[in-house]
């Protein structure tokens, strides 16, 4: 009987050194994904005075831009509930204006171009709109960027607004991309219904 007792003692001690001494590292579990509630889609006009208005989500509030290099009609939209923002910039344009269209392009097109280091793809989408000679594109990032979604509208002549979504979170994409897919929406109703005044 001692020697049974033992060698059940002695089998549960190699037990247990052997579980220890196993050469796998640990490796936690993720984080659960949390869960999103998605609004349904409704839009309003924006109503401030700026030289552009667009249509935006409901569930979006208008910030003034306080950056210390704004300028007058830099704005935010805002959803409080994603802690998601879309910057909007806008340029004026004309010879009266200080600003080269050529340029505005070049800077807008670097801004995105920064992205490639952690983008797997970016992918453009270009809108033309021949009766107010309109031209939208749309660049959309994949990977962990910080802004999933940027866009430039202009009539090459008078107007130029710009914008970008960036997500005040250190979540990552992945866990992201029901908010992010969702948005895309709002950023297409937004540069399809600009307007300029």
């Amino acid at each position: 009987m001692q020697i049974i007792k033992s060698l059940g003692i002695s089998i549960f001690i190699i037990a247990i050194i052997s579980a220890c001494s196993s050469n796998s590292e640990y490796v936690p579990k993720p984080k659960g994904f949390q869960r999103i509630d998605l609004p349904k889609y409704e839009y309003i006009q924006l109503t401030e005075k700026h030289p552009y208005t667009f249509k935006y989500s409901k569930n979006a509030i208008i910030l003034k831009d306080t950056n210390g290099l704004v300028e007058p009609h830099w704005i935010h939209v805002y959803y409080p509930e994603f802690k998601a923002t879309i910057d909007i910039t806008y340029k004026a344009l004309g010879a009266n204006s200080g600003n080269d269209y050529k340029k505005l392009i070049n800077d807008a097109n670097k801004l995105t171009a920064k992205h490639q280091i952690k983008a797997s793809s970016i992918e453009e989408m270009v809108v033309l709109r021949p009766e107010d000679k309109r031209k939208s594109y749309l660049y959309m990032l994949q990977g962990e960027v910080p802004s999933p979604y940027q866009f430039h509208i202009t009539d090459s002549t008078k107007h130029f607004l710009s914008g970008a979504l960036y997500f005040d979170t250190a979540t990552q994409n992945d866990s992201l991309d029901p908010v992010i897919r969702y948005l895309k929406q709002d950023v297409i109703m937004m540069m399809n219904s600009v307007e300029w005044k």
